[in-house]
């Protein structure tokens, strides 16, 4: 869950804010470390790391950065899954964990065919169990032949999931929605502009959005993985950030932390689900992507088209956020998962994403994990 950071500042006081600023605290620091590798993607000498350090930059849930890449191999990568940053609350099968392996797989291949290299991937080489994701190696990358850059890929630092409002006075036209659809390679992506399809999506998924935050055990694994202010996301970029320097002053007075925020009693937690159904409220459009399997090789290729969806729509400078709660496979939001089924995979199927589409101001990137923070010891997938 991420606050909108403009109306956490109205609802918890600015006033104090602006008393902490001219009390002397330095509340402009961004956490510089946490962003340094959008930085140095594409910096590097050695050809894989050059195309690891854009891999990394891949959409994922919760910003968990489930990756692990082991280099022992010449003209090889082998990728892993750290199981130590799955979600077994809100991702139980791991099932959008192995999506964001996707999206890393295919920004992969962009990074080398920019180079003019061909990456072969090889799902799953040591055999693969579909019910649990463990220590055996994910896929091997192969860095081998020629290959055409990908028009995609100028995007890629550009490309943001904008949790923030939309504007409701600017809509989305339908050549716009079937530029997102065209973006994918062999999935079955579809949307809607149409104003009751949006009424609908707006209720399903602020609904679901108000489960996940009402069930506790789903709510406290998001709000254990809330970073508070520069220091705490640098020391840790990942997980659900707020940084910025309202956030730094939020931090300095003790009017937000981990612990305010999942308080349900607090101020902080009532005005933030507020804020947080703005987003809900304000799509202006809808996509979705349903494959006709769920195995894992079924979540790989939709991660891998789902991150050329949100290349797409990054393209037309339309704003992309994710929302994947009414997607989520524990009990209590099995109501929404089978509505949205019935909905839209009638005659079978999966679907594996959903996501609101608007207008909306620009938002700054994500923390990660530097790319020497993601290779692995040989034949073992752990840093």
């Amino acid at each position: 869950m991420n606050l909108s950071r403009r109306k956490t500042l109205s609802i918890l006081g600015g006033g104090a804010i602006l008393a902490a600023a001219g009390a002397g605290y330095r509340v402009t620091r961004m956490p510089k470390d946490a962003v340094a590798p959008w930085v140095m993607a594409g910096g590097y000498d050695d050809l894989r790391k050059n195309v690891l350090s854009y891999a990394i930059l891949a959409p994922n849930p919760h910003n968990r950065q489930p990756w692990m890449v082991n280099l022992d191999t010449p003209d090889e990568a082998v990728l892993y899954v750290d199981t130590d940053r799955l979600l077994p609350h809100t991702d139980p099968f791991s099932r959008q964990i192995t999506i964001g392996l996707g999206c890393f797989l295919e920004l992969a291949r962009m990074a080398a065919a920019e180079q003019g290299v061909g990456l072969g991937v090889d799902l799953f080489p040591d055999g693969f169990d579909d019910a649990a994701l463990d220590g055996r190696p994910v896929a091997r990358m192969l860095f081998a032949g020629a290959a055409t850059p990908d028009s995609l890929f100028k995007h890629v630092m550009d490309r943001r999931s904008l949790k923030e409002p939309f504007d409701t006075t600017r809509y989305v036209d339908r050549g716009a929605l079937d530029t997102l659809v065209a973006a994918a390679l062999g999935t079955q992506v579809g949307g809607s502009v149409a104003k009751a399809e949006i009424d609908h999506w707006r209720a399903l998924t602020r609904d679901a959005l108000r489960i996940e935050i009402e069930t506790p055990h789903t709510y406290k694994e998001s709000g254990d993985l809330f970073r508070s202010g520069s220091r705490e996301v640098n020391a840790n970029p990942d997980g659900i950030d707020f940084s910025g320097p309202m956030f730094e002053a939020m931090a300095i007075t003790g009017m937000f932390s981990r612990e305010v925020a999942l308080d349900q009693s607090s101020m902080a937690y009532e005005q933030g689900l507020a804020a947080v159904y703005a987003n809900t409220d304000t799509a202006m459009g809808h996509v979705w992507m349903v494959t006709p399997g769920n195995s894992r090789v079924d979540q790989i290729a939709a991660g891998r088209d789902w991150l050329r969806v949100n290349l797409a729509a990054t393209t037309l400078g339309l704003g992309f956020q994710p929302l994947s709660q009414a997607l989520q496979e524990y009990p209590e939001m099995a109501a929404h998962y089978a509505a949205v089924h019935d909905r839209l995979a009638p005659g079978g199927g999966t679907v594996q994403m959903l996501a609101r589409i608007g207008y909306g101001e620009a938002v700054p990137v994500s923390p990660r994990w530097p790319l020497e923070a993601k290779i692995a010891n040989a034949r073992t997938g752990n840093g």
